[in-house]
């Protein structure tokens, strides 16, 4: 593959894998209409939908990368680390993300019970019904109570019940980042840090954050994620330029019903940064 800066990427979104609504050769016509050229799936802590996603962008003749993305806890913060351009069949990646998947489950059950508390049951069969792939996750949840009149937009499920801290929330105990970062070195790919602006943490936690995953080996850093402001993106290029970090652009897209991150809409990186694509010449 021939990557260089001025095609249009996007590294980072989710099909029925995983919470994305649009199944994986769906998603790769989508992005293609949209006039991606260079596209991951990432779905998370799963890679069941790779051959499907490389199979339509062979026969469209878009460039494809392995992608993952992984859920990671850094202190009492939940963290994405999207893993790229790695080997899918490497066993020790996938004996790690069917933990994952496991503990997902309990999670979904833990949560389930909580919203029957609120008076809201049936949530956990609901959530399984949205369910195309090996994941069960939040926005199954979500998509329940939307369409079960407990919520406006699915904006309000997490607002209401699902977000961190909500009376539904279940925090749970996910992989720590150095364990990421070795899986995905160990298949041969690059670790980045997803959606970095997101977290909500303070200058000093995002610069012991960046510090930190430089010193595992982590390979780079959302620079661009979805629809984001300008300042933000000047902001984490900034970051990515000091800590020697790889710039990633991803949209994040999981659907139509989504409407705050779509494919193709992305600026390119700033030319100050140092493309993770550039690790994959030759």
């Amino acid at each position: 593959m021939e990557f260089n800066r001025y095609k249009k990427y996007d590294l980072h979104c989710h099909s029925i894998a995983s919470d994305g609504e649009l199944t994986p050769a769906e998603l790769v016509r989508y992005a293609h209409g949209c006039g991606v050229e260079v596209l991951a799936l990432t779905d998370h802590d799963v890679t069941a939908g790779y051959a499907e996603a490389a199979d339509e962008a062979n026969r469209l003749g878009l460039e494809f990368v392995s992608g993952v993305e992984i859920s990671v806890s850094w202190g009492k913060q939940l963290l994405h680390i999207v893993g790229l351009n790695f080997d899918v069949e490497n066993a020790a990646l996938q004996a790690g993300l069917s933990g994952l998947r496991h503990q997902r489950t309990g999670r979904a059950k833990e949560m389930a019970s909580r919203l029957a508390k609120l008076g809201i049951d049936g949530a956990l069969v609901g959530a399984q019904a949205y369910v195309n792939g090996q994941i069960l996750s939040r926005t199954h949840f979500a998509r329940f109570l939307l369409d079960n009149g407990h919520v406006k937009t699915m904006q309000a499920a997490f607002d209401r019940y699902l977000g961190d801290g909500k009376k539904a929330y279940v925090a749970s105990e996910w992989i720590p980042l150095a364990q990421a970062v070795e899986w995905i070195h160990s298949a041969g790919g690059h670790a980045v840090i997803a959606h970095p602006a997101r977290y909500r943490l303070s200058a000093t936690k995002l610069r012991w954050l960046f510090d930190e995953f430089k010193q595992l080996g982590g390979a780079g850093l959302e620079v661009i994620s979805g629809r984001q402001d300008i300042n933000v993106t000047k902001n984490m290029a900034d970051y990515a330029k000091k800590y020697e970090l790889r710039a990633s652009i991803g949209s994040d897209y999981h659907g139509p019903s989504q409407a705050w991150s779509n494919m193709g809409k992305m600026p390119p990186l700033p030319e100050a940064c140092e493309p993770i694509w550039e690790l994959w010449q030759g």
